[in-house]
């Protein structure tokens, strides 16, 4: 109680614009409200392969014969790549120091969804299976959570491990507009089931 006392205060006390860099908007924001242990970069990493991986299941179980160990595998490893991207880019961020950067989730967003839709082709021989077309599809749908946590949730994430041990990380610097992601996110971000997935999160934690 009192480490969230602690990050309560200090957050209150900030500026409106270092508040707002901080806590982020829309999914960022639900992720601030997780603890630190769980909302580690890693972790939300392997949390965006999870989704993935889920939403492969379909075109695994409808395409393959023996679809469940091929897709485990796969699953695995892209949940276990998109978990080590979290802690890299984790490790750059505490050596750079650099603060969240602004993403443009108009473009972002829908990048998942076009490789989906490659790999569905591909499976369905809609679409030619080599190299090239896998690997653009496995790129597609893996790049958006990598760069999300790269560009914005790793940055962040340090600047909440220094408000909880109750330093302020923003002391000399000035107030600037990093984020302009606040109405993208409003205005994108609005998928019901993964904010009920992150939601679900802070329920059992409370």
């Amino acid at each position: 109680m009192a480490e969230e006392k602690t990050r309560a205060d200090l957050t209150s006390s900030l500026d409106e614009g270092h508040r707002e860099l901080l806590i982020g908007g829309g999914l960022s924001r639900r992720f601030t409200k997780l603890p630190l242990w769980l909302s580690h970069p890693s972790n939300i990493g392997a949390f965006y392969g999870l989704l993935v991986s889920t939403a492969l299941i379909l075109p695994y179980a409808t395409t393959e014969e023996f679809w469940f160990p091929l897709w485990l595998l796969h699953a695995s490893l892209l949940i276990s790549a998109t978990a080590f991207l979290g802690i890299i880019s984790r490790l750059i961020n505490a050596l750079t120091g650099r603060m969240p950067l602004p993403i443009n989730r108009k473009i972002l967003y829908p990048i998942p969804f076009i490789g989906f839709t490659f790999l569905t082709l591909i499976h369905t021989e809609l679409l030619v299976n080599n190299n090239i077309t896998i690997f653009t599809a496995w790129c597609l749908l893996m790049a958006p959570g990598p760069i999300y946590i790269h560009l914005s949730w790793a940055p962040r994430w340090r600047l909440l491990c220094m408000i909880e041990d109750g330093k302020n990380p923003f002391k000399g610097v000035p107030i600037k507009e990093y984020l302009n992601e606040d109405k993208d996110d409003e205005i994108v971000i609005d998928d019901s089931e993964l904010m009920a997935v992150v939601d679900s999160f802070q329920i059992e934690e409370e």
